[in-house]
Order: C-alpha cells, then structure tokens, then sequence
C-alpha cells in the first residue's frame, strides 16, 4: 500500500507539473506577444530553488509543486494606473501619463487582457484534445458494447433496476429524455441522477413497458447506481482442451444462449450462474451456425488468478476492441469525448449547486493522485486517458467565475466592458479577498473529502 501511494504521488506530482506548465505557458505568449513584462514564470509555488534569468523574466521551479504561475508587471489591482474612464477614447486601456509604463498588464487593452487571461484555460483544453487525439490515431480504445443499443444483459439482485421491474434482454428505448440511447448515453445520466426517478421505457417480447427508476447513491462518491450489466452475446473465444467444454466438443465461435433453461444475455452471467451450480452438472445451451444444442457439463474446481472458481473450460471475447484510425477521425472522437464530458462536467456542477447531486462525488489532490496512479498501473494508454480528463478539468474549472481564478478576471473584465470604466481598486482587491477564502474553504472540503473516501474504501 506503501509503495501505491509512492506511486500515486510520484504520477499526479508530474501529470499536474506538466499540465500546470501548459497553462501557464498561455498566460507567458499571449503576453509576451502583447508586450507584456513578464518578471516570473514559476513552476511551483513558494521559494526558488532554481533557475535562470532572461531579460526579464525569472524562470523558476520553486518548491512546493503542485502549482504554478506567471507573474506579469502590473497586473495587481495596486498597480492599477489612471482609470480608463477618464478617457472614453482608450478602448478599455488605461489613460496614459507619462509616468505610465505601457509593459504594464493593467495598461493594455481590455480585449488583449482577456486573451491573456483565457489563453491558461484554452491551453489546458487544447492540450485535452492533442493528448486524446494523438492517443485515438495510434490506440483507438473502447468497450465493445459501448456504442451498442442499451440492452440489458445481466441484473444485480436487489438493485435499483431489479426493483422497478427491469428484466435481463429488455431494450431501453427511452431514458428520461433521451430517445434510444446508447451505453455512453445511460452512464453518465445513471451517475448523475443518484435519489432521482427516471421515468423508462421498455421493449420486451415485442411490447413496449413503462418503469419508473430511482438511481442509488454508492456509499463513497454518491453517483448513481442502478446494478444492469449489458447485452454482452457470450460467444466462445477460446476452449481449454481437456476441460468439461472442450471434451463435450464445444468451439471457439459457439454462442452459450442458455445455462439450466436461463437465457443468457451476457457471458458474466453464464459465470454466474456456473458458480451458482457449485459444481452440480448444469444444462448448457449452445448455438451454433443458427441451430441450437443441448450438452450437460459438470464444472471443474481449478485455479485461477486470484483464487480458485468453478470452471467449464471456456474464455469470452475482451471487453474492449482497440485500433488505430485516421488522423480526421482521431480528431473528431476526441472533439465529441471532450465534448461530451464538458457537458457532463456542467451537468455535476449544477446539480451539486442545486442540492441534486451530492458534493462527496467530488475528488480533490488525494483523489486524483490515487486515480492517476491506478491509470499509471494500468498502462500507457490508460494514463493518457486519464491526463487528457484531468486536463479539460482543470481548463474548465479555471473559467468558473470564482475570484482569484482566471474566470474570476475574466468576469470583471466583461463588467469593465459594459460599465465603460474600471473597476475601483478597492473592489477588486476584496474580490480577490473572497475568491482566495472560498479556495481555501474548497481546498479543505476536498482534502477532507478525500480522506474519509479513502478511508471507508477499506
């Protein structure tokens, strides 16, 4: 466990090192290009370890980590020159005096601000968006069933779905609003509706059904669960010679439709119910090339990784099919992923504000290193999944209008705009004042947050 959190802190220390240099890197050329004096660019907060000077600006790594910024000439509310609105012809710059330096960040236009200030997040979900296509072209992967109709396959007893009626091999033709949706469309609609019933209708031996669902909350993060496995045709990859399957003549391509009269609608069920038989011979049906077959199978107790199980001999298919496709495509599946989970992301955000969805789903520094590490066990590809989610986060949440982040700046350079004037000083720095108390407030909620997921996990 030691060597895990080792691990996990080693990956999210690099994974937000380089995500945080992204962003600070749109703040330093959008600066750069306007004639802004940049003084600092630091990767880390706190004291300099190390560095180097060019013209003016100080390139440092300091020494807490986790963080990062770009310290700009001028661009604290106290180093605000003459108020623009004393020449209405400025444009939204700062009236010029000539004690004004014009490599200030106040003594730009309002507009070339603006640029400076969201070039962090656009950079963030630039880089989202590189990191998923590049990954897509090489390593395009899925699970199979996701794109699929959203059939059920299997049911967890006592589950949300298994109390409104749901059967296994009903197929959803409506989810609340959504008509005919696929895997990806049910997930995330299912995570976000926890203590919410959604209406649903069914297809099921040709008739149409009407249900009504209510989403559990899981006891750690509070998302939804309804406990349905999808439509997952158990057809056989591989059979092991020498086991109950292979010497009933069973072959790879072989579809298992039934186990004891059962009709199995995905192979975790077939599993199932072999472990449910505890080793009792049970009825197996096969179909194959169109007819189907009955053979009687008696499972073996063999070992497997993990443990020992009760076994006929046979594997499924992986859950997931990977290739490689077009660099257009690659492209096109990341703009509609990120999209997708953009959307999602304001969906969480405005459910938990309105007392919809509970804040526990939330996850903060301890949360996401324990996520990035897991991806980093998994593999490459899982950990690049992984840096481009974290990344179209942290653009997203740096343009939520909180003071202190760059939405905050961004939401007062848009009231400067229609005001005509500049905000008085004083305003600004209490605004700055509040936005850094309720980061801190945040901060503390999510630590502890985390903690208390992390404890009740064991």
């Amino acid at each position: 466990m030691f060597s895990n959190f080792l691990t996990d802190a080693a990956v999210v220390a690099v994974v937000l090192g380089v995500m945080i240099f992204v962003h600070e890197l749109g703040h330093f050329t959008a600066a750069k290009w306007f004639g802004v004096r940049v003084l600092t660019f630091s990767l880390g907060f706190g004291k300099r370890l190390f560095g180097f000077k060019i013209g003016d600006t100080d390139y440092r790594v300091s020494l807490l980590p986790l963080g990062g910024y770009v310290k700009m000439a001028g661009e604290e509310p106290s180093d605000s020159v003459i108020s623009g609105s004393e020449n209405p012809e400025s444009s939204g710059a700062a009236s010029a005096t000539p004690d004004d330096d014009p490599g200030k960040f106040l003594s730009k236009p309002r507009w070339q601000r603006f640029v400076v200030i969201a070039m962090g997040p656009a950079m963030n979900i630039a880089m989202a968006l590189a990191v998923l296509t590049c990954l897509y072209r090489y390593h395009f992967q899925k699970p199979a069933y996701e794109e699929q109709p959203a059939r059920v396959g299997a049911l967890e007893p006592g589950s949300p779905a298994a109390e409104a009626g749901l059967m296994p091999g009903d197929l959803i033709l409506r989810l609340d609003r959504i008509r005919n949706p696929k895997w990806e469309d049910l997930v995330p609609k299912v995570l976000t509706s926890a203590g919410q019933t959604i209406p649903i209708d069914v297809l099921r031996d040709g008739h149409q059904i009407e249900l009504k669902i209510t989403p559990k909350a899981t006891k750690q993060d509070q998302v939804g669960y309804i406990g349905v496995d999808p439509y997952q045709p158990a057809v056989i990859a591989e059979v092991e010679p020498g086991l109950p399957a292979g010497r009933a003549g069973l072959r790879p391509g072989d579809q298992i439709v039934a186990v004891n009269g059962l009709k199995a609608y995905s192979y975790p069920s077939v599993q199932q119910e072999i472990q449910a038989a505890n080793g009792k011979e049970v009825d197996v049906t096969v179909e194959r090339q169109g007819k189907e077959f009955h053979v009687r199978l008696t499972p073996v107790y063999t070992e497997v990784p993990g443990g020992k199980v009760w076994r006929i001999g046979v594997r499924f298919p992986n859950d997931y099919v990977a290739r490689e496709i077009p660099w257009s495509q690659a492209l096109a599946s990341a703009v509609d992923f990120n999209l997708r989970n953009s959307l999602l992301t304001f969906d969480v955000l405005g459910k938990i504000l309105t007392r919809h969805m509970s804040p526990r789903s939330l996850s903060g520094p301890i949360g996401i290193a324990q996520i990035s590490g897991a991806a980093f066990r998994a593999g490459f590809p899982e950990l690049l999944m992984i840096v481009s989610f974290i990344s179209l986060q942290l653009g997203i949440f740096n343009l939520v209008p909180i003071p202190i982040l760059d939405g905050g700046a961004i939401l007062l350079l848009l009231i400067e705009t229609v005001i005509r004037r500049d905000l008085s000083i004083a305003f600004k720095e209490r605004f700055l004042q509040v936005g850094m108390a309720f980061l801190l407030i945040l901060a503390v909620f999510l630590v502890y947050n985390d903690i208390v997921k992390t404890l009740n996990s064991y």
